[in-house]
């Protein structure tokens, strides 16, 4: 009898073993959390543009869609964007993943809360041959916007693979209009701010010919653009400038609502898609640094 209990003890001991033992082994068992870095996503915009457009060390496409519960963007928006992915790069094993966040309970965001938000609820990093992007869509406006000014933001780009879509902004501004649908200003918002991340213009990316908008950084000067110059300005005529926050947070784009909507009113009573795609001259730059070769350039 003793030596039953003895062996049941033993038994149990061990399996106590066992699990302190996986519980502080790094390579012990999968609920380990293991320390990640995320150093190769804390880069300056533009700086993974070679990443993101080659398969030379990436050839897996990670991005993590964050979102607000209620403002979920729409699948026809993402179902573009992944689209314009691969139209534009060789990826072709993307994968989205999708993670509802509670409200913020903020009337505006600065990019230093989003970029705090971010931090605390960012899960997917670079890693073996994964490159990870942070997309958050965001349930208040940026804290930046003057209505009286026509300066109303819809998205921005801060760091090489982080970027917000100030997705109530987006709503509010679709729901006005009557010629365009939510997912056409979702789909102009997102496409534009990740050609920034493709290191347009000449934020990563250099440019084969002169075509960025000296009044205008990091956008183009052709006509039609996706990344034209003109989105960046407001229905006053003012420029968005760079934004700047504490823990040097900045935005290399604020992209400007109010004259992104008119701009596309203006295209679809012309009978035209409500946005345009990339110039000639921005393809012929993606390509140049690793981007797929495109049939229009």
């Amino acid at each position: 009898m003793k030596s039953v209990v003895f062996a049941t003890l033993t038994f149990m001991f061990s399996m106590l073993l066992a699990c302190s033992s996986d519980a502080e082994n790094p390579n012990g068992g999968e609920e380990t959390e293991t320390e990640v870095d995320r150093t190769g996503n804390l880069l300056s915009t533009g700086a993974s543009a070679n990443d993101i457009l080659s398969n030379a060390r990436f050839d897996r496409l990670l991005i993590e869609i964050a979102f607000v519960e209620g403002f979920r963007p729409s699948p026809v928006t993402m179902n573009a964007f992944e689209e314009f992915l691969r139209e534009n790069t060789f990826k072709q094993n993307i994968e989205l993943t999708y993670k509802e966040l509670p409200p913020t309970g903020e009337e505006s965001l600065t990019l230093t809360q989003i970029d705090s938000l971010e931090q605390a609820n960012r899960t997917a990093y670079n890693t073996g041959s994964t490159l990870a992007i942070y997309i958050f869509f965001a349930d208040a406006p940026s804290d930046g916007d003057d209505l009286e000014e026509g300066l109303v933001t819809l998205g921005a780009v801060f760091r090489n693979t982080s970027m917000v879509i100030y997705e109530r902004t987006v709503r509010t501004l679709a729901n006005r209009s009557l010629s365009l649908l939510i997912s056409d200003v979702e789909t102009a918002t997102l496409n534009h701010e990740f050609g920034h991340l493709f290191g347009l213009v000449n934020l990563g990316t250099v440019p084969i010919n002169d075509h960025e908008d000296p009044d205008a950084p990091f956008h183009c000067s052709e006509n039609p653009c996706l990344m034209r110059a003109e989105l960046q300005f407001g229905t006053s005529g003012k420029a968005f400038v760079q934004r700047k926050h504490a823990n040097d947070v900045h935005s290399s784009c604020s992209l400007n609502g109010l004259n992104l909507i008119q701009t596309m009113e203006n295209r679809v009573a012309r009978g035209i898609a409500a946005a345009p795609g990339l110039d000639p001259e921005c393809l012929r730059d993606l390509e140049s640094n690793g981007g797929r070769p495109s049939t229009n350039n």
